[in-house]
């Protein structure tokens, strides 16, 4: 696909999703208004939207077509969210700003970005539960039903102890290691926290469209490829990357003394293994009939992107 047209595709596509959640968002009203700002103004910050859009684009690409997904989309966007909410705050990174702009606990106060974390987080599944609601024109079948469960179950898996917050846990803990990490704890941390969330989407997407548990097993091998891949990139852009195009400082996981797959297996080993997992992401993809071109390109971009 053409970077023109990709690019315009993109712009279109995060269009769609800001007007999909903006539609979910809670009223800012009632004794509890403010938790409920500080839950709107985190999810508004901007973003690149991809959990959403990976999730949109399997859903299509397994042939679906109606609404149902869109809770989800919505609801996936508030569990990354809440990650980040609360990963800024003064005990976890300590940040003060996120994409050009106050963090939300340095707006609202350490206490509130605690809250407004765990605001998006429960609201993220009051949100998805909405789908059972959803009939697309057509009546509720227990199918669809079963789908839409099923896809609780694994949002709900993914974005807890078994998922991201396992891999935070050790993340956390192995700041404090005074040994040096092997390469499978990297990747635990590395499947958990970062890629537990794109496996989530793009499960969740082929489950709503009716893929049967072969092809989402095999998307979730994809996801895991492309998460993993993702963090070892960025891994690499802390050694490699320029700051500008970065918009942060690089060589700061050294600086930490932070281990990470590059200072365990070296640049060149991280750099093979990146393509590696790509190439075996975009093999799995082209397995399957559905229409993913775009979707293809996305997770091209995502993986070898410099900043």
């Amino acid at each position: 696909m053409e970077n023109s047209k990709f690019q315009e595709l993109l712009q279109a596509k995060v269009y769609e999703i800001e007007e999909i959640l903006k539609s979910y968002l809670p009223k800012e009203e009632g004794y509890q208004k403010t938790v409920l700002e500080a839950m709107n103004y985190s999810l508004l910050a901007g973003g690149k939207r991809l959990r959403p859009m990976l999730m949109q684009e399997t859903y299509r690409m397994f042939g679906g077509e109606g609404s149902v997904v869109k809770p989800f989309m919505a609801a996936m966007e508030m569990i990354h969210t809440y990650s980040l909410v609360h990963d800024d705050l003064p005990a976890m990174d300590n940040d003060e700003y996120r994409r050009g702009r106050k963090t939300t606990w340095s707006v609202y106060g350490d206490a509130m970005g605690i809250l407004a974390g765990d605001g998006l987080l429960n609201y993220a599944f009051e949100t998805a539960l909405k789908a059972f609601s959803v009939k697309d024109n057509q009546e509720q079948t227990l199918e669809s039903m079963g789908a839409v469960a099923e896809s609780l179950s694994v949002l709900a898996k993914k974005a807890g102890i078994y998922g991201m917050i396992g891999g935070q846990t050790v993340d956390i803990e192995a700041e404090n290691q005074d040994r040096q990490l092997s390469t499978e704890e990297i990747l635990f941390v590395h499947e958990h926290k970062t890629a537990a969330l794109i496996q989530a989407s793009m499960m969740v997407g082929a489950i709503l469209a009716g893929a049967d548990k072969e092809s989402v097993a095999a998307i979730e091998k994809c996801a895991y490829n492309i998460g993993i891949a993702f963090q070892i990139q960025d891994d690499v852009l802390d050694v490699i990357g320029d700051s500008k195009e970065l918009g942060k400082m690089v060589g700061s996981d050294a600086q930490n003394n932070k281990q990470t797959y590059v200072t365990i297996n070296g640049l060149e080993s991280s750099r093979k293994e990146v393509e590696r997992l790509s190439n075996e992401a975009v093999t799995i993809l082209n397995s399957f009939p559905g229409e993913h071109e775009f979707l293809e390109a996305l997770i091209l971009q995502l993986i070898h992107r410099r900043n």
